[in-house]
């Protein structure tokens, strides 16, 4: 199966992003190549701009802050494993903490390391982290993997805080959907959404061996989905038949 994942709302798709760049981040620093360290750089500053959003941290803390109560309505409940809430709810009450002390942006103090910001300034730019553009960052990718691998974790520990609360939320917002085995009949599928309750990701798993992608639109209201399989043209284009997939509608 191949899951795909839909935002039905701004919020979220910020969110997904910001995850999407720190799982690659963290992949990149792990390794030992200088290639590797220059494109977990690229990441790192990638998501210093998703996180220059004004109201992402305030978001991030109404959104753990709203999780935190409405987990601590379900003590006491006999269905509900304690040990378990009681854990998940200690995980958002040191992530709050963790993200609500640090001060300004995310990565704020990466914007005071000039040598960091000479490289952001020139990476977008084809070409421009040449060595004859930038020769102090061509001696640093000629440091051992291991000195490299120290600085990074250096500079990526100032993000940690609102990774992880990005990482958590996520988790927390998957695991409120059950999936359902739904058909697209003729290949298209569209559902009205109950009202009274805002649904924000969509997950729609597909059999991989079906070669078939999913165009998913949706809001607070419906969504729609329209499955497509590549031609030989390279073009994608409607199927016709029936096609059985999961669907998740997570709140």
């Amino acid at each position: 199966m191949i899951l795909y994942e839909y935002p039905l709302h701004e919020r979220i798709r910020t969110y997904l992003r910001l995850e999407h760049l720190s799982l690659r981040l963290r992949q990149l620093a792990t390794r030992m190549d200088a290639l590797d360290h220059h494109f977990a750089l690229v990441s790192l500053f990638e998501i210093m701009d998703v996180a220059a959003r004004p109201d992402l941290k305030s978001d991030l803390l109404k959104d753990i802050d709203r999780q935190k109560h409405m987990l601590e309505a379900y003590r006491g409940n006999p269905a509900i494993a304690e040990e378990a809430l009681e854990k998940v709810i200690s995980e958002l009450e040191r992530s709050f903490e963790a993200l609500s002390t640090q001060t300004g942006k995310a990565g704020q103090s990466l914007t005071e390391n000039d040598w960091l910001m000479s490289i952001r300034s020139r990476i977008s730019i084809p070409g421009g982290t040449c060595e004859f553009d930038l020769p102090a960052y061509y001696a640093w990718q000629h440091k051992t993997g291991v000195q490299r691998q120290a600085e990074l974790g250096k500079w990526i520990s100032s993000l940690t805080p609102l990774t992880d609360a990005v990482h958590l939320l996520l988790k927390l917002l998957r695991d409120s959907g059950s999936p359902q085995k739904v058909i697209a009949n003729g290949g298209q599928f569209q559902q009205n959404l109950p009202q009274g309750r805002t649904f924000l990701l969509l997950r729609l798993a597909l059999d991989l061996s079906l070669e078939l992608t999913p165009e998913i639109s949706g809001n607070r209201l419906m969504v729609s989905i329209r499955l497509m399989r590549q031609g030989e043209d390279h073009r994608p284009h409607a199927v016709s038949e029936d096609v059985p997939f999961e669907l998740a509608l997570c709140s």
